[in-house]
Formats: C-alpha cells, sequence, structure tokens
C-alpha cells in the first residue's frame, strides 16, 4: 500500500526534510507554507512501527526529532515534528532511561570487567550473574551506573590472545566465557565443584584452562538438552529476531571449530536469556548498564568473512605514539571501508548498535577518533610509528619539491591516494640544514593540526548523526590521545559525553556533558599513580574532588573504590587490567574479593553513600 506523509516544518535555506525507517531516508517534497511531503510505496507494517524525521543538509543530517513516530496504516498520515518536552534537558534526542535527560542530572557509578568479577558460583572467570551482586551494592551505596568492558565474543582458538576484548570475533554474538554452566544444566557433582573451587581459587583468570573447561561442559549441556531447547518456542523467537547475524556467525564458528553450527546459537541463546534477566534486575533497582563500543572488529572473525567488502583488510588500525605508548599502538585489527557502509545508511553499524541496545543504556564510544580519522598501519608493520592518517589530505609531490625537501626519512607514500605523501609521524629530521629542518616543521604542523581539520569534521558529521539516531543509547566518547581540534565541537553539537582522566584532562573546567574518571583499564590505577601507596583517606579525598566536578557523570573502577576501605582494600596495589604498549599483554585481573562481600561490609558502603551523597550524586 502506498502511504502519503506530510509534515509542517519550516526549514532554513539549504535544508531539506527526509522520512526515515529501517534505515532507508525518503526525500520529502516542498509544497510550500512550511508543507514536506512524500509518498512511500509498499508502505508495510514494519515501516509504520518505527519511522521518523531528519532534517538534511548537504547529505548531513543536521536536526533529527525527540522521539520516533507509528502509526496506523492509512492513505494519507499528518504528523507532527517531536521536539523536547522537557524544559532544561541538554539533549536533542530521546534516551532509553530517562533519567540521563533531567535537566541537572548527576551520576555516580563503578567500571568493572566482567571477567574480573568474582562469587562462590563462578568457574575461575566472572559471569553475568555476578553483576547482580554488583547492582545490589551499587544499589545501596546510591550508584545508578555500571561501566562494562565490550562484552562480546573474541574466541579464536581459546588462547592468550583471545582475551583482548577489543578485536571481537563478532560484534552481535556475546562472549560464552560468561555463561553460568549451572542454568544452562550442568550438574555441579563432587568433579564439578573440585574444579569449580581450583579454578575459583586462582588470583587472576586463566583464560586458556577456563575456557578449554568451560567449553567441554557446556559441549556437553547441549547434547544433553540442546534438541529439547531448540524445538521451543522461546528459542525460535530468539533466532528470528537475531537471524540477521546469528546464522553466520554460528556457521563461522561451526567451521573454525569443526562442530554443528547449532550449538553456537544455543550457546548464544543462553547467554541473551542470562544477561537479559541481569539487565531486568538492574533497572528494577534504578541502576543503568554502560557497554563498550570496540572501535574496531577482528579481520579473522566473523564480520569480515562475511561482509569482507566492509573492511580494508590490507591494514591495521591503532594510534600514532601518544600518552600510552611512545612507539605507537598495533591494534591487530582491519580498518572501515566507510565509502561502501554510506551505500546503505551503515545499515551494519546500525544493527550493531541496535544489538548492543538491547543490554545497555549508555555506550562508551571507543577511540572516538576513528569516526574522524584512523591511524592505518600496512600490513606487515608493526610499530604505530608506519601509520598514517585514513582518510587525509595528503601532499603531491610538487608540494615537497617546491619546498626543497626530500621525501627519504620525512614522507612515506599515502597507500589510499597513488602518488601523494604523508609527513612521518615520526621523521628523520635531526640533520637537515636549519631552512629545510623550518620548511618541514611548518609542512609537518600544518599536515597534523591543521591541514584536515575540516574534512575530518565533516567526514564525523556524515556517520555520527545517523548511527546515534538508531538507538536510546546515552553516548559518551573517549577522547583522548592526539586530538585534532574538530573533536570537540562534533560532540558538544551531537551532545556525545567526553572523557575527563586524572592525569590527563585536568586542566579548565570540565563541561556538564562528560564523564570523569580516576583512572581506566588502560591506566595505572589510583593507588599506582605515585611512588608511595596512598592511605585511604587520601584516596577518598582524590575520589570526592572528581565527584565534586560538574562531570554529568562520575565513574571510578571498582579498584578505586576500593581503595578508600582499609580491609577491602588489595594488600597488593598492582591491579592494572591492561598495558596499552603491550600487543600480547595478558587481560586476567579480578577482584580479589567476592563481590558479594561489598554489599555486606556496613562500613565500606557508608563511606561510598556518604561520598556520592555529599557529592549531590544521589539518584
Amino acid at each position: 500500500m502506498d502511504i502519503r506523509f506530510t509534515i509542517e516544518y519550516f526549514t532554513r535555506w539549504g535544508e531539506s526534510l527526509s522520512i526515515v525507517a529501517e534505515d532507508v531516508k525518503y526525500p520529502m517534497h516542498w509544497e510550500g507554507d512550511g508543507v514536506w511531503s512524500v509518498t512511500v510505496p509498499d508502505c508495510g507494517p514494519d515501516f509504520l512501527k518505527d519511522y521518523s524525521y531528519v532534517v538534511i543538509e548537504d547529505g548531513i543530517i543536521v536536526r533529527t526529532e525527540w522521539e520516533h513516530h507509528s502509526a496506523r496504516k492509512a492513505k494519507v498520515i499528518r504528523d507532527e515534528w517531536k521536539s523536547c518536552p522537557i524544559p532544561g534537558c541538554p539533549f536533542p534526542r530521546r534516551h532509553s532511561a530517562e533519567i540521563f535527560d533531567r535537566p541537572g542530572f548527576r551520576g555516580a557509578g563503578t567500571a568493572v570487567p566482567v571477567f574480573s568479577l568474582r562469587t562462590r558460583n563462578d568457574f575461575g572467570t566472572g559471569e553475568f550473574n555476578d553483576l547482580v551482586p554488583l547492582i545490589d551494592w551499587a544499589a545501596a551505596t546510591g550508584q545508578c551506573i555500571i561501566q562494562l568492558l565490550p562484552v562480546n565474543d573474541t574466541t579464536r582458538r581459546g588462547e592468550w590472545g583471545d582475551s583482548y576484548p577489543y578485536s571481537p570475533a563478532s560484534s552481535f554474538a556475546l562472549h560464552p566465557l560468561y555463561i553460568n554452566l549451572q542454568d544452562i544444566g550442568v550438574k555441579a557433582d563432587a568433579a564439578f565443584r573440585k574444579l569449580q573451587s581450583e579454578l575459583n581459587a586462582l588470583e587472576e583468570l586463566d583464560y586458556p584452562r577456563v575456557f578449554r573447561e568451560k567449553t567441554a561442559l557446556m559441549h556437553k549441556a547441549f547434547e544433553d538438552r540442546g534438541a529439547k531447547d531448540m524445538s521451543g518456542s522461546a528459542y525460535r523467537k530468539f533466532y528470528a529476531a537475531n537471524a540477521y547475524w546469528l546464522g553466520e556467525y554460528a556457521e563461522f564458528c561451526a567451521r573454525r571449530d569443526s562442530l554443528e553450527p547449532e550449538y553456537y546459537a544455543w550457546v548464544q541463546y543462553h547467554l541473551d536469556r542470562q544477561f537479559s534477566k541481569v539487565v531486568a534486575y538492574a533497572h528494577s533497582k534504578g541502576v543503568y548498564l554502560k557497554g563498550d563500543l570496540p572501535i574496531g572488529v577482528g579481520g579473522d572473525g566473523a564480520d569480515a568473512c562475511w561482509h569482507p567488502e566492509l573492511f580494508n583488510l590490507d591494514s591495521s588500525a591503532g594510534a600514532p605514539p601518544d600518552y600510552f605508548s611512545a612507539d605507537g599502538q598495533n591494534w591487530g585489527f582491519p580498518t572501515y571501508n566507510w565509502e561502501e557502509m554510506a551505500k546503505d545508511d551503515y545499515a551494519w553499524w546500525k544493527a550493531r548498535l541496535r544489538k548492543m541496545a538491547e543490554y545497555f543504556d549508555a555506550f562508551r564510544i571507543d577511540h572516538i577518533l576513528g569516526f574522524f580519522r584512523i591511524w592505518e598501519i600496512p600490513s606487515g608493520e608493526k610499530s604505530g610509528k608506519a601509520g598514517h592518517f585514513n582518510p587525509a589530505i595528503p601532499y603531491p609531490l610538487g608540494d615537497i619539491e617546491a619546498a626543497g625537501l626530500p621525501v627519504k626519512g620525512l614522507f612515506h607514500p599515502d597507500p589510499r591516494n597513488p602518488g601523494m605523501y604523508q609527513p612521518l609521524i615520526a621523521p628523520d629530521s635531526g640533520k637537515l640544514p636549519s631552512p629545510q629542518n623550518e620548511r618541514f616543521g611548518a609542512m609537518y604542523e600544518d599536515f597534523f593540526f591543521r591541514r584536515n581539520e575540516e574534512f575530518w569534521r565533516r567526514n564525523a558529521e556524515r556517520k555520527l548523526p545517523e548511527l546515534l539516531g538508531a538507538t536510546g543509547m546515552l553516548a559518551c566518547g573517549e577522547d583522548l590521545g592526539m586530538v585534532p581540534a574538530c573533536v570537540p565541537g562534533v560532540m558538544e553539537k551531537e551532545r556525545i559525553l567526553s572523557l575527563k582522566m586524572k592525569g590527563m584532562s585536568e586542566d579548565g573546567a570540565w563541561p556538564e556533558l562528560s564523564v570523569c574518571a580516576t583512572s581506566s583499564h588502560d591506566m595505572q590505577p589510583l593507588r599506582m599513580q605515585g611512588a608511595e601507596d596512598p592511605s585511604p583517606r587520601e584516596c577518598a579525598d582524590v575520589l570526592s574532588r572528581f565527584l565534586a566536578s560538574p562531570s554529568m557523570l562520575a565513574i571510578f573502577p571498582i579498584q578505586d573504590w576500593l581503595s578508600i576501605s582499609p580491609d577491602l582494600r588489595n594488600p597488593d596495589r598492582n591491579e592494572r587490567i591492561n598495558e596499552p604498549a603491550d600487543p600480547a599483554h595478558h587481560w586476567r585481573w579480578r577482584l580479589h574479593v567476592d563481590v558479594g562481600s561489598l554489599a555486606a561490609d556496613g562500613d565500606f558502603c557508608a563511606r561510598v553513600r556518604e561520598l556520592i551523597k555529599n557529592s549531590r550524586r544521589t539518584v
């Protein structure tokens, strides 16, 4: 059935309207007197369930509605533009967690990887179910948010390399390591309890062993009850809702491991059930979950296997030399083919975010700079110093020759623009004669800090509004490192919360739309940041200063919360989770205490609750 949509909206010169549904834009026609219309052919029920209007200028979304529309079938549908109804709300789009849209809202929370949690019901690693006692503690102390590291499946061979959470083998599948075995029918007999006790007694996660033992028990459970589960309506409903990725993922895993694809789909079904139950429990306690969106995807994973056209498989993403690593970083996953992704309005990205939004109310955009430009390292190179920006506006050879400069040692070819050159991030310019050194210095400064700014800004503005409008998650950007000058303006325009980190961004007033943190998984926790181990009181003073900041959210690693307790803080202050300069780092840190003991420690809860209450962040 063809349906005509009309809406009254007074645009500015150069602007137009489109209606968006099912990731397709339908340009509208100006009829005069502020009225725009379009007839959508073969308009099905899914279109009418969820659609919205956007304002477009020069092919870029410049304004969106507060929330989406739904309508009953009719020949003509007349809509009104939906603006934010909340006076003083700082956001242009409605969030699924309404608490974020309250004017003046200030919240506090905890950051912790799932694998780092510890309870007596574990099997050598933290699991989704372990979030329940953490949620209880958060609710008891006035916290409103728990931030996790990525929870996607990173499985390749079950070895230490798989412990790296930022190289998913699937952007949609959950990690099998986080499943609770007892909940899928594994019997807790004497042999199980013995092995469980042995693995839980380890101070750190033994990833290869836990993966091996857990996988064997999972497959045995599938053999025992898989057929029965898969014949049920709940499983069939889950599979139908996730068919857009689940079949490809299951087939990919089956080929990799020489097992039946049904096993992998069944595991995802149970992971979804367990995690969804935890999410519902968190919401019942007034606690929200913040996820972590990796900037990259493994080139040897399911996404790249089935959709290689979406990735540049001849390169690796990384970072130039910065605060975290003097040699730069090589993350080992391909960069994105954004031109190909744009052909269907970034449908893959939108599907990825919608899946994430089934579990999370907010998300951290890992390395948001990658949406402006990425540091790309050619295959075969290991050092981040060998990289270049993609995209970029490189120099033609004639400009270099006109400046009287040699190419060797100062520039390298831009592989995306034949015949063009980018300055090396670490050039061999020290031996140049003074005039040449000055001319090269001018080109270097121009390229890295001025030449590409407008180009990068427009690059991000094409993508981010499209992606942010796909879900109701609160967006927070990890904007640390070599930050282009255009980044803050785009983040402000799109109302993406920035990240303020101790020791990295303490100068000047912090904006309200930010997340402040005392440390992160990539940094030394609070107790390691000086030569001496600070006392619980000194740690509490640091947390208090951050809580008093204007930042909308103050989210601290769980190690830093525990540092204020004389009884609960770890006797060993070396609680760092990651070493960014080490690409072979083993991600294995676990809490030294049962997370269930946190809510039971009245003195500790009182200390945390007082800090949060005094900063007027109690929900």
